[in-house]
């Protein structure tokens, strides 16, 4: 790329680049062979061949280093593929937003959530967000780890992600703003809760009980094992492992001896909704806080920003987040 032209290459790519060329490269990082890629897009290798030297025209250098083991992208591919792919996302959202505001909606919006966000809180940012005479809001709720939605929202396939701040996350690309910080509560059956309430904190015994925890190796499970390990107490092995409150609630309900340790507001929902007990217990954690992630270049769309004001003015109202 010696002598780079930058308002050379524009010019180029806006008046030839296609969105076939998108897929293309696409193609090409997903199967790694010319004669795959011609298979899937009902093309023949020439044709194919032909394509990919005229876009690596376009952009004067090599997008893809060829050996008998396939093909790999090179440095410039790798940045133009991670470019095609959230392109192609924009693409598809484009089409979705079209669809709802055919069917009388307003907006979509594709929402990353880490386990344990309130459900009623993000209900009720939701239904803040466009109100009074506006057309309704539709929204896809995805769930995963925060590394695993922050990498979809540079991919742009998340238009926003509510997770968890880290001091060792990589938030060059993304806006991070702290909403509030989550308190634990330990919850078990309402019999069991009646039973630890009367009794002084005892973690060694607490351990002989069936516990309910995440997967190891995630915040909130190595969070229970520090609680342990402070009382010199080996954590406990759980009897299952899951994220989802409704599971939690239903095993706890169901189980004389099932406990878990949660954040105080999903304690609270599964309090209303699963008929679990808080155990009057008060104990030290440092969770992460939750945070409110947008992508770091670009404007938002309105719908996102209405959105984020929304789930401002819920947590500062129900959190007292600063």
């Amino acid at each position: 790329m010696d002598g780079f032209d930058a308002s050379e290459l524009q010019r180029r790519l806006t008046t030839r680049l296609k969105m076939r060329h998108l897929m293309l490269l696409l193609q090409i990082r997903q199967h790694g062979s010319l004669t795959r890629v011609a298979e899937q897009m009902a093309s023949s290798q020439p044709a194919i061949t032909n394509a990919l030297s005229e876009l690596e025209a376009m952009f004067g250098a090599p997008l893809f280093d060829r050996s008998v083991r396939g093909m790999a992208p090179t440095a410039l591919g790798k940045v133009v593929l991670e470019r095609a792919g959230a392109m192609m996302q924009d693409l598809g959202h484009l089409v979705r937003d079209m669809e709802t505001l055919a069917s009388g909606h307003g907006a979509h919006l594709h929402i990353g959530v880490t386990p344990f966000i309130s459900g009623q809180m993000l209900t009720s940012a939701i239904q803040r967000t466009l109100p009074d005479g506006d057309r309704r809001l539709t929204v896809t709720i995805h769930e995963g780890t925060t590394d695993q939605l922050l990498a979809q929202l540079n991919d742009h396939a998340l238009d926003i992600v509510l997770g968890r701040a880290s001091a060792t996350m990589d938030t060059g690309k993304v806006n991070c703003e702290v909403l509030y910080h989550q308190q634990p509560r330990l919850i078990a059956s309402r019999r069991l809760a009646g039973q630890l309430a009367r009794i002084r904190l005892d973690w060694a015994k607490m351990r002989e009980l069936d516990w309910i925890l995440g997967a190891p190796n995630t915040i909130l499970r190595e969070q229970v094992a520090a609680i342990f390990l402070a009382a010199d107490v080996v954590p406990p092995a759980p009897i299952v492992e899951s994220y989802s409150s409704k599971l939690i609630g239903e095993m706890i309900v169901a189980n004389e001896h099932a406990v878990s340790i949660v954040p105080a507001d999903i304690a609270e929902e599964l309090v209303r909704i699963s008929g679990v007990a808080i155990v009057p217990y008060s104990f030290h954690w440092t969770l992460p806080p939750i945070a409110l992630f947008t992508r770091a270049e670009g404007g938002n769309r309105t719908a996102e920003q209405l959105f984020a004001d929304a789930l401002r003015r819920v947590c500062r109202e129900t959190y007292k987040a600063g």
